[in-house]
């Protein structure tokens, strides 16, 4: 039936009837009072509508209905042939999210335990692999069908995660989708067209789903689009891949947010002593917001990473195993820095993480975190061997790459072990984290030259340079040297962007832009206990105005201290410099006498330690 029916057509139908089923939805909630009230478990902070899954189920279910071929279940029921292909997928995500909806719906409306909407997802999934859908990952028919229905109550319940700030769970659904109906265009259709039909629903519950949010889907709603999806991207595995490679990654890579949020959130709730099952503000999305985005920003940097990731699976689908890794391995280390980022941002009270203590494995967590030198050696292993794989996948093209790409496979233990020699020699591992001064960038770039030397004088000892480039080593020398550069420079900017968005306590102007205002400013940032929150700079000097020091903007003079403590509603002055008779200070307090603001001074100052006793 489905090459009957216009998949624009079908798409808009889909848009439309969500759309204008969320109101009435909304005013049926509102009338019934059922509310989404705020709790300190949950993000929202006004009384909210609930159900709009309602609406999304609808506005999928109904044009799934006609596209749907339910015929091809019955051979697969009654067992009447072996040789019958597989079902129509139309109809088995109208079946699982049928059933998915009704768990959703109880749960939304009596709270169910979390254990009985997993039985749920299991009987769906189980379904699925039933119905003969499987990944192809395995050649064993026995662990494939673990995997695929892991994977099925997996990718439900990460879009059943994420659904915890506006906007979020649908507009990442609604980028999948749409990467999912290119990846199937013109070789799937039918799940090329449902993807569509998923897209239109989502896009016309983001008009009322996205930030101010004035109705949530609640679990009807997520738990349907996380089924749907984990079904399409299920069934990449019966289109023609290009390589092995891609059969891995390309899901992975357009499900690349919720899976990021499921695993983190699920391995720090259990590192703290939590059950994972249990809600918290402790998701990416929150994250985000601790550092500093508001609402808007953090869902749409999400959003951001959504849209990479899918436009990197998209690639990977059509390119060659050679090729694929040049965008798989940027991505991949590109999220696991992300991961490692917001992880390290505290958002659990002290005493949770201390359940962690009597535990026999602390010490392994211990060590671990303490001796941070072990994650940056793995990251450089990694750098290494993408860095050498990319001199050659840019020094040597076409037919002539699969002859130099044996060369490179036979050659990349040396380079590893050549480079982490030299790193090591160098101190690049003693270097403290989340540091990095011009000193330091200087020892990068001599580590990463020797390690280059060491690596040419091991290929001409070892194989007496037969068949390699030099120009190989040229460019494996100028991306080794912006790799460690680029991520060591991460980590800095990082933590410094993390402590300037969590500062806490008054809002001060700075008096003074010299030395003295940057060494201010940096004890601010890095000691906790002064509680200060600085907007900027004032200076006498007026050539200053304008300019910015370690990122905080010089604003003006002392005459623009009334219009800049009015505009940024300071508390107070700090005072940098160190003359303290002049008239200048007496006109400092003067001014923060009559504004009722407090003034502090700084001073770096040695006291002698009596040591007779």
């Amino acid at each position: 039936m489905i090459k009957f029916l216009n998949p624009y057509i079908l798409t808009a139908a889909s848009f439309l009837l969500c759309l204008g089923l969320t109101p009435i939805v909304r005013q049926l909630a509102i009338r019934k009072g059922w509310m989404a009230n705020p709790t300190k478990e949950r993000w929202h902070r006004k009384p909210t509508a609930l159900f709009g899954g309602i609406a999304i189920y609808i506005g999928i279910s109904l044009p799934l209905f006609f596209i749907a071929d339910f015929h091809t279940i019955i051979p697969y029921v009654f067992r009447t042939s072996e040789s019958t292909g597989l079902p129509s997928i139309g109809a088995v995500i109208f079946m699982g999210t049928a059933l998915l909806f009704a768990i959703g719906l109880l749960d939304d409306f009596i709270n169910i335990k979390p254990h009985t909407k997993l039985i749920g997802q299991i009987l769906a999934a189980s379904m699925v692999t039933f119905l003969g859908f499987r990944l192809h990952w395995f050649t064993s028919l026995t662990i494939d069908t673990v995997v695929t229905i892991f994977w099925v109550v997996g990718i439900t319940n990460a879009f059943n995660l994420i659904d915890n700030m506006d906007g979020l769970c649908a507009g990442v659904g609604l980028i999948s989708a749409i990467f999912l109906s290119l990846l199937y265009q013109g070789s799937l259709g039918e799940a090329s067209v449902i993807s569509l039909i998923i897209a239109g629903s989502l896009g016309g519950f983001l008009f009322y789903n996205f930030n101010p949010a004035s109705i949530f889907m609640g679990d009807c709603g997520s738990l349907v689009i996380g089924f749907s999806l984990s079904m399409l991207g299920l069934v990449y595995s019966e289109v023609s891949a290009a390589h092995r490679l891609s059969l891995y990654a390309v899901p992975l890579m357009i499900f690349m947010v919720p899976i990021l949020d499921t695993t983190m959130v699920t391995s720090v709730r259990l590192l703290s002593g939590r059950r994972a099952s249990k809600g918290g503000k402790d998701h990416t999305s929150h994250r985000l917001v601790l550092m500093g985005l508001n609402e808007k920003k953090a869902v749409l940097f999400l959003y951001g990473i959504g849209a990479v990731s899918g436009m990197s699976g998209l690639f990977t689908s059509r390119t060659d195993t050679f090729t694929s890794p040049t965008v798989i391995v940027p991505v991949a280390i590109s999220i696991l820095l992300m991961t490692i980022y917001l992880a390290q941002l505290r958002v659990y009270p002290e005493k949770e993480f201390s359940r962690l203590r009597d535990k026999p494995y602390t010490p392994i967590l211990m060590e671990l975190t303490y001796k941070r030198q072990i994650v940056l050696v793995i990251l450089d292993i990694f750098l290494i061997s993408f860095a050498y794989y990319l001199s050659y996948r840019l020094r040597f093209s076409g037919g002539a790459f699969p002859f130099y790409f044996k060369i490179f496979l036979k050659s990349l233990p040396a380079v590893i072990a050549c480079k982490l020699l030299a790193f090591y020699t160098l101190g690049v591992y003693r270097a403290i984290w989340g540091q990095m001064s011009t000193t330091d960038v200087y020892a990068y770039v001599k580590a990463s030259s020797l390690a280059t030397i060491f690596s040419i004088v091991a290929v001409t000892f070892t194989y007496r340079f037969k068949d390699f480039s030099k120009g190989i080593f040229l460019i494996d020398w100028l991306l080794t040297t912006g790799f460690i550069l680029g991520t060591r420079g991460s980590f800095r900017l990082f933590l410094e962007a993390m402590k300037r968005k969590s500062l806490l306590g008054d809002t001060v102007l700075i008096y003074g832009a010299g030395r003295g205002g940057e060494i201010l400013l940096r004890e601010i940032l890095n000691n906790e206990k002064i509680r200060l929150k600085p907007v900027g700079f004032v200076d006498d000097d007026p050539l200053k105005a304008g300019k910015k020091l370690l990122g905080y903007p010089i604003f003006g003079t002392f005459d623009d201290l009334d219009y800049l403590c009015e505009k940024y509603k300071v508390g107070g002055l700090v005072i940098s410099f160190t003359e303290r008779d002049s008239n200048k200070h007496l006109n400092i307090q003067a001014f923060c006498r009559i504004n009722n603001l407090f003034l502090k001074y700084f001073s770096i100052h040695l006291e002698d330690v009596d040591l007779e006793i």
